[in-house]
């Protein structure tokens, strides 16, 4: 018999097991993820980046293109990684390669919010991560506020606080319509707005669309879905899975004034319908602000793993369009 220090209680193909002492082992050789360090001194790809810490438990990768200069400002765009909520990282090669790309791309200051994985934590320990980064990043919309002491230079002397954008691709999604919700009822540092969010291929599940059980998107959130609330007949009727729930608060109280989804036609993980019906939904809720939908022909999360692609380029014109809404 295996003893508790082996013993797995839980696992997910090619992505991690839990043993039942609580130890995570997770396969990040099979995705080819691994560390970068990052450039602060001399620009890669035309892009400064660095590490930052913002409190016990958040950090952010920043990054910062060559060809801005002081006092030029330029948009903000705040950046949450994907993985399933379960994997990946801010400061690994393929979300640190993409990240870097979206800088110089879109001309804009990127912070990649670095945040805690499950099951170490909790789902909802996870979306104070993130909006621990958000607070931060607002701390400094009022250069001469003293509200934070740990403040960085780029973002004071180069970002444009009126232009402020969250993006997320999969699980990222899923923090941004999170963060987008809290920020349209509480209020952020130095009373910051988010003008617009980006959804890419985001981690919602409604139990009415076709999925298979059995796939990746469906296990890993059976496994990690917090404890069941009251009245819940299964974890797809979570709101923090499924934002169409009738658990879930109004899409009106979406906090920005610009929306974009994007989905993937061949996306095999997280179907086509999820973004359609979201959109939908946003629609029938009376959201006050401007949606754009759009359909790419390739799959789940492909610009991550391939931003310098010809098959990349017109989906990054789209974007750049987008945040400097041309």
């Amino acid at each position: 018999m295996a003893s508790d220090d082996n013993e797995i209680i839980a696992e997910v193909d090619s992505f991690y097991r839990l043993y039942k002492r609580g130890r995570v082992e997770r396969f990040y050789d099979v995705h080819g993820s691994f560390y970068v360090p990052p450039s602060p001194q001399h620009p890669s790809n035309g892009v400064f980046s660095k590490d930052v810490t913002i409190s016990h438990h958040v950090s952010a990768r920043l990054y910062l293109p060559e060809n801005i200069s002081d006092p030029q400002k330029v948009p903000v765009l705040v950046y949450y990684h994907g993985g399933g909520l379960v994997m990946e990282s801010a400061i690994f090669y393929w979300n640190h390669n993409y990240v870097n790309s979206l800088a110089s791309e879109l001309n804009v200051v990127v912070v990649s919010v670095e945040y805690r994985l499950a099951p170490e934590v909790d789902v909802t320990v996870i979306y104070e991560d993130c909006w621990t980064g958000l607070q931060w990043i607002a701390s400094h919309a009022d250069k001469n506020s003293s509200g934070s002491n740990n403040k960085d230079s780029w973002l004071t002397n180069f970002c444009d606080f009126s232009k402020v954008f969250v993006a997320g691709d999969s699980a990222g999604g899923n923090l941004v319509h999170h963060m987008t919700m809290r920020a349209g009822k509480d209020t952020l540092n130095n009373d910051m707005k988010i003008t617009g969010s980006i959804f890419a291929y985001p981690y919602f599940l409604f139990p009415n669309v076709e999925i298979d059980k059995e796939g990746l998107a469906n296990k890993i959130w059976g496994y990690i879905c917090p404890p069941l609330e009251s009245g819940l007949l299964s974890p797809l009727d979570s709101p923090l899975i499924n934002p169409l729930s009738e658990k879930a608060p109004s899409l009106s109280g979406l906090g920005c004034s610009r929306i974009l989804v994007c989905m993937g036609k061949k996306d095999d993980i997280i179907p086509l319908e999820i973004g359609v019906r979201f959109v939908d939904g946003v629609k029938e809720s009376g959201w006050d602000g401007e949606l754009v939908y759009l359909e790419v022909d390739d799959g789940h999360v492909f610009l991550t793993y391939k931003p310098e692609s010809e098959e990349a380029k017109p989906m990054m014109k789209f974007y750049n369009n987008f945040v400097h809404c041309k």
